[in-house]
């Protein structure tokens, strides 16, 4: 069975545009990496777990914020390359990427040294605008950007 993960994509809209915020993987594996590294907030949850539930969970975990509003727009799923099912949830709010506080996790690092580290799960944030985000996210998660405009486009907060 394929795994499963959630997450949030947080908007804003600044005089109109809108800006997405993404997450970049800590640790040395993803140290040097960018366009198609970016993700949006999210993580791994149990077949049988709400996924909703799990989004914003995971949102708290990789951020160190908890969303202030559960009115979540539904994305839908994509399946990326690796096959891993991701559903998302947009949600209007702002968030200051000097205040990332991601939970850790423990990684033999140098590789066979013995010595185990440290490493935040995500190590930066950033707002970007579409097609910004388009270039920095896992290929797959792209189409969440888009299916956000289109959501926004209906509700006409978009031109």
């Amino acid at each position: 069975m394929s795994k499963r993960s959630a997450g949030i994509l947080l908007f804003r809209l600044a005089d109109g545009v809108p800006q997405v915020l993404l997450v970049h993987p800590g640790g040395p594996f993803w140290k040097n990496k960018d366009a198609g590294a970016w993700s949006v907030p999210k993580g791994e949850h149990e077949p049988d777990e709400d996924a909703r539930a799990a989004a914003i969970r995971e949102f708290a975990e990789e951020t160190g914020t908890a969303l202030t509003s559960q009115d979540l727009l539904p994305l839908g799923e994509v399946k990326q390359r690796n096959g891993k099912l991701v559903a998302a949830w947009a949600v209007e709010g702002d968030f200051d990427e000097t205040s990332l506080r991601s939970n850790e996790f423990e990684l033999e690092w140098p590789p066979r040294s013995g010595r185990r580290q440290k490493f935040p799960e995500v190590d930066r944030a950033l707002w970007c605008d579409p097609s910004t985000a388009r270039e920095k996210l896992n290929p797959a998660q792209a189409e969440f950007v888009d299916r956000l405009l289109n959501l926004l486009r209906e509700t006409d907060r978009l031109d």
